[in-house]
């Protein structure tokens, strides 16, 4: 069943310790207003292979944020839909999955391990009296006369599950769900810069049911799920495949502000394979999931301007455009602010 108290907690480093192997977690030390909480990062894999696939992007941008500078300072609960602050690695087009990459927590030299990848920014964070950490996952506690065991605050409270949480291995099936995934957030206002911190375990995939979350079986989506170690759909920067089609049509550019009336929105898609790619049953979405389906074909290296037709719609306050296959299985997605879709009749590249 899916996370029990999924959301996300708004406040302030102010301390962290390294991840171990006796202590597989990166913690960090928050503080709102009245409360403090004990950050747990999984920076260690309980399943083979043990090292956590990452991806740090120093300049993250997304719809979500707008939403997310609008919360209460502390922990809100988040209903895990589409179109609200909920994140889902799959569905939300945070970034591109093809950039991830697993990283051991800790080994001999500098900035090459998953400790110094995060610790970086939560040290920045930790010198800066404005920055503001968002911990998207599961919350704890607060547990009643306990002390926290890694930062001895009373009561023990946080929270846990910053990582993916869809698609597991059948040990962790029961986690599953969607619109629940965990990630770290760091907001540095004097600079207008915001840092994604996103992890996923090796033995999670990259297709999920829509309504369980649950891993997606056989073809393209990896072995059966008493597998615990499924082969990657893709490694970065290979070509994609039948077999993993994860970006073989990719998403480039969307006139989301037209300047004609009636306006009219298009979306252009770039056949990145070396063959025909046939749009029968494909399909694109938009932020709130509405489906628009596809027709015709795409030679290969050729692009293809779609326009669009309701129910879907990209509004000029920021969205995100998902393309599907005929399986159903995402073959790309992209998001896009409100700030890069402020100027008229200039499409938005990807």
């Amino acid at each position: 069943m899916p996370l029990h108290q999924y959301g996300v907690l708004k406040g302030r480093p102010i301390n962290r310790q390294l991840g171990s192997n006796q202590n597989a977690h990166y913690q960090v030390h928050v503080i709102d207003d009245t409360t403090d909480y004990r950050i747990a990062v999984n920076v260690k894999s309980q399943l083979a292979p043990s090292e956590v696939e990452y991806l740090v992007d120093a300049h993250f941008q997304h719809p979500v944020l707008a939403q997310l500078e609008a919360l209460p300072v502390g922990w809100s609960q988040l209903a895990s839909k589409p179109g609200g602050p909920a994140l889902d690695f799959i569905r939300s087009n945070l970034f591109d999955p093809r950039k991830m990459a697993p990283l051991p927590l800790s080994i001999n030299g500098p900035d090459n391990d998953l400790n110094e990848k995060i610790d970086q920014h939560i040290q920045r964070a930790l010198s800066d009296e404005n920055a503001v950490l968002y911990a998207f996952g599961e919350r704890w506690g607060p547990e009643a006369g306990k002390k926290d065991k890694i930062f001895g605050f009373l009561p023990g409270n946080g929270v846990h599950d910053i990582h993916m949480n869809q698609a597991n291995a059948a040990n962790f099936k029961q986690d599953d769900g969607v619109y629940q995934d965990g990630a770290l957030l760091l907001h540095f206002p004097d600079q207008n810069q915001w840092v994604g911190i996103f992890l996923k375990f090796q033995s999670q995939t990259w297709h999920s049911d829509d309504q369980t979350g649950h891993r997606i079986e056989g073809g393209v989506s990896g072995p059966p799920s008493d597998n615990p170690n499924p082969p990657n759909p893709f490694e970065p920067g290979t070509t994609p495949t039948p077999e993993a089609p994860d970006g073989a049509v990719r998403i480039v550019a969307a006139l989301v502000n037209p300047v004609k009336s009636p306006e009219i929105e298009t979306v252009t898609l770039l056949n990145a394979t070396a063959q025909t790619v046939d749009l029968a049953g494909w399909k694109l979405l938009d932020r709130d999931k509405n489906a628009m389906p596809l027709q015709g074909a795409i030679a290969a290296g050729e692009a293809l301007r779609v326009t669009l037709v309701p129910p879907v719609v990209l509004p000029n306050k920021g969205g995100i455009i998902t393309l599907l296959n005929a399986d159903g299985l995402r073959v790309d997605g992209v998001s896009y602010t409100k700030a890069q879709a402020s100027n008229p009749g200039y499409s938005v590249t990807f």
